[in-house]
This record gives C-alpha cells, sequence and structure tokens, in this order.
C-alpha cells in the first residue's frame, strides 16, 4: 500500500514537472519570436508582452493589463501545461494524470480570482538574493519580469538548468579585477563575446588595502562584480581576504537601493577543503583563502546580494602550472553561472565538489588576526 501510494505521488509530480517544462520551453520560443522574420510570429510573441505590461520591468503589476494578461498568458500556460499533462495517458493510469489535472484548474481557478496575482506575480520594491536553484521562488521569477531574455521556469527549474537561462550577461556591465591575470584576462574576454559590457579595477592601481576611493564610480555603474584579483605568496591576507571583502561590502551599500541585488563572483580555491597540508610555502595562502571562504558563507546566504562562490582546480597562470587552462576554467564556471549555480565548482579532482560541504556546513569560528609564516 505504501509503495502504491510512493509511486502515485513520484508518478504526479514527474507529470507535474514535465508538462510545466513544456510551457517554459512554449515561453522561450514566444521571446525568441520577437525578431522574428515572419509576421505572424512576431505577432504571437506580442500577445506575450502582455505579461510583461501587467508586471513591468519595475517589477509593478498595472491593472490595466490584468484582464489581457489572463487571455494572452494564464489561459495559454494552462492550455499548454494540460496538453504535456494529458500526454502521460500514454504511460500513467489515468487517476495520475486526472489528480495533476485538477491541481492545475485549481490553479488557474485561484489566479482568476485574484486577477492574475498569485505567489510570483506581486508588485515589489526590491527582489531578494536569495533564489531557489531547483525550484522556482518569487525572487528567482522576479528576475524574469527585470531582465525578460532569461529566467523562464515558472514551478521547477527543469528548463533553465537545462537550457543556460538562469544569469542575464548580455547587456549588464560588469567590473573585475584581476583582469591582468588568468583567470580575470578569460573572464573579460568570454563576458565581452556573449554580450556583456566589461570594465576593471586593478589591485594596487584603482584599489589598496583600505583604499577604494578609486574604484567608487565603478562599483556605482557595475551589476556584477567579479573578484578574480590575489595572491598566493606576498601579502595574501590583503590581497585574498580584506580586499575581497572590502570590496563585497562598499558593492552591497551601494546597491541596496536598486531594485535588482547586486552580484558578485569571487573567485575560492581547492585550498579551501584540503588546507596548507603542511607546506610552509601555502600556510599564508590557505589562511587568507580559508578565513574569506568563512565570510563567503555569510555573503552565500545573505539576501542583500546574489553570490557565486567559483572553487577552481589548479589551472595555468603566472602563479605556475595547473591541471587545466585558465580560459577552460571560465567556461566550466560560466556553465554552471549560467544555469543559476551560487557555488561554482571548477574542478577535475573533485575537491571542489567536496569543499561544498566544508562551505556550506562544517566552517567554524571567525577569521583570526593574520600572522604571516616564520
Amino acid at each position: 500500500m505504501i509503495w502504491d501510494i510512493l509511486a502515485f505521488i513520484l508518478q504526479a509530480a514527474l507529470v507535474f514537472i514535465v508538462s510545466t517544462a513544456l510551457f517554459d520551453a512554449l515561453h522561450w520560443i514566444l521571446h525568441k519570436w520577437e525578431t522574428s522574420r515572419f509576421p505572424l510570429l512576431r505577432k504571437f510573441s506580442s500577445w506575450h508582452w502582455v505579461h510583461h505590461k501587467f508586471l513591468g520591468l519595475d517589477m509593478q503589476v498595472n491593472p490595466a493589463y490584468a484582464r489581457a494578461n489572463l487571455w494572452f498568458h494564464i489561459l495559454p500556460e494552462y492550455l499548454t501545461s494540460m496538453a504535456g499533462t494529458l500526454i502521460f495517458l500514454l504511460f500513467f493510469p489515468w487517476p495520475v494524470i486526472a489528480t495533476v489535472a485538477a491541481i492545475r484548474t485549481i490553479m488557474l481557478v485561484m489566479t482568476i480570482r485574484e486577477e492574475g496575482l498569485d505567489y510570483n506575480h506581486m508588485s515589489m520594491d526590491r527582489v531578494g538574493g536569495q533564489q531557489g536553484l531547483l525550484w522556482v521562488d518569487n525572487n528567482y521569477h522576479a528576475m524574469h519580469h527585470v531582465y525578460p531574455h532569461n529566467f523562464f521556469s515558472s514551478f521547477a527549474n527543469v528548463f533553465d538548468l537545462a537550457a543556460g537561462t538562469a544569469c542575464q550577461i548580455k547587456g549588464r556591465r560588469f567590473l573585475i579585477t584581476g583582469a591582468s591575470g588568468a583567470f580575470g584576462s578569460a573572464m573579460a574576454a568570454k563576458l565581452a563575446a556573449l554580450g556583456g559590457t566589461v570594465d576593471t579595477a586593478k589591485s594596487g592601481v584603482d584599489f589598496t588595502a583600505g583604499n577604494y576611493a578609486a574604484t567608487g564610480e565603478k562599483l556605482e555603474r557595475a551589476d556584477v562584480l567579479v573578484l578574480s584579483h590575489g595572491a598566493k605568496s606576498e601579502d595574501c591576507w590583503n590581497a585574498n581576504y580584506q580586499t575581497f571583502c572590502d570590496l563585497i561590502d562598499l558593492f552591497m551599500e551601494t546597491g541596496k537601493t536598486r531594485l535588482a541585488p547586486p552580484e558578485v563572483w569571487a573567485l575560492g580555491s581547492e585550498v579551501e577543503f584540503h588546507g596548507d597540508m603542511g607546506m610552509a610555502e601555502l600556510r599564508d595562502y590557505s589562511a587568507s583563502k580559508r578565513a574569506f571562504a568563512l565570510r563567503a558563507r555569510d555573503y552565500y546566504r545573505s539576501n542583500a546580494l546574489i553570490y557565486r562562490h567559483i572553487v577552481p582546480s589548479s589551472f595555468t597562470s603566472a602563479m605556475g602550472k595547473g591541471a587545466m587552462s585558465a580560459s577552460t576554467a571560465v567556461g566550466i564556471a560560466l556553465f554552471f553561472i549560467r544555469r543559476g549555480f551560487r557555488y561554482v565548482p571548477v574542478t577535475l579532482t573533485g575537491l571542489a565538489v567536496l569543499n561544498y560541504f566544508r562551505f556550506r556546513f562544517f566552517q567554524k569560528g571567525e577569521p583570526a588576526t593574520f600572522k604571516p609564516a616564520e
């Protein structure tokens, strides 16, 4: 009996998720048709854009479009999802399909009663940084209304994970530190190629520990701060910990009144997991990286920003030969970032994956006062 109930629930969940993804794919197509050379397809796309007039780029509901939103978005979403549900009559018992169809119909009736308003479609003055990866919450879906050409998933985040549409790059402004280094230069080139606007800030020129005056205007212009500077042997504490924390805090302060939360991508290291391994030459580097990882966990948990922690295996740079090129490391990092990952493992060894559990759950204490290795 228990196994029958469990099988029923799993089948119903699969039907709901797959049929939802079917509408999400249609949703993506409607946006693609915006620039189609065929007038009819552009007309279909324009009908969908009524939904974005109902809940605009400013995340404010416009009641004047409530009825049109019902006809051109809510009902097509329901009908597409129902069609995807009924297909499963070929595979699963009819009570499973009837249950999912009933749930969808109840959701439709409730949305109509509220004139298009639901948990994911309400006015917001500020989008939060805590956004689901596997399941779509209101902060996640709000990003679709702020950036309409990404974030297409509506309930289960199947489509965006598959299509890589969970992070806007084209048209956003990126400020990259360490852009003269291997990882930073590769990241700058890739983001520019994807349509991002790239600016740079150089450690020791645009900022030093305790002095960030020259970066103020750059931080104000930026949508995303990418921290890829650092040091492995000299002044590790300031390079890998202090300037990282200070720049993030300044960026959060600069962006606290924005509609969309400021976004930070920061470069960590697998040394967070294995430490200095008793090697004196890694002691300062390990201490500074582990101290930042502890602070980074707070940023990761904060609703005031979207924080992404990139943890790569060694890559070839001025610091030495690595297991992969910096361009490969950037390509892997962007693969995960464009799918909404906020902890980003870039690894051949698997240590960065294991480090996720340390990063999220097993770090203890506060960063100690730094003492250089003797």
